[in-house]
């Protein structure tokens, strides 16, 4: 388990902000760091009846009960072996219901990289048939293109929504 520490304050230069990188296939994607409470290694969890197909269950972190999705699924990627570098990055996320601890399962982390806010390009119109809304932005990083989320669109309103679980003790 790797816990996730800030260093230097919670941006870098003046007008960016750190990012967590991650991959999911060929493609890189961020979350802001300071939504990330925890780096873990892929571990089985339990397995929630009747849930949706991406919402793999929940694991017991500590004594609080946190609901893992699979965002290969979510993003209708090919399913692929969870190995061991596979992870769970464990965020913070803003639901209807309040703040929530949700794991995140991906093929891998990164790193963490400062993203000028300047450079930050907004997420292309694909017309009605293509749901980017949960894109904050696009950023070209070390030159790859970095799809940066809004994770509180992308699992807080949809995925909150739809599960009763307990809120997460934040600590």
């Amino acid at each position: 388990m790797t816990k996730v520490t800030q260093t230097n304050g919670s941006a870098g230069a003046a007008g960016s902000k750190q990012v967590l990188t991650f991959t999911l296939g060929d493609e890189t994607y961020g979350v802001d760091i300071l939504r990330v409470q925890e780096i873990r290694g892929w571990s089985p969890v339990t397995r929630i009846p009747q849930s949706q197909a991406h919402v793999l269950g929940v694991l017991n972190l500590r004594g609080s009960i946190v609901p893992i999705v699979d965002m290969r699924m979510r993003f209708s990627l090919p399913r692929a072996e969870y190995t061991p570098l596979t992870v769970i990055i464990v965020l913070s996320v803003e639901s209807p219901q309040g703040r929530r601890d949700f794991g995140v399962v991906v093929d891998g982390v990164s790193d963490v990289v400062d993203v000028a806010l300047a450079e930050v390009k907004p997420a292309p119109d694909l017309g009605a048939q293509t749901n980017t809304e949960f894109i904050a932005g696009l950023a070209a990083v070390s030159g790859r293109m970095v799809m940066l989320l809004d994770i509180d669109r992308l699992i807080g309103g949809e995925v909150a929504a739809a599960t009763s679980l307990p809120v997460a003790a934040n600590g």
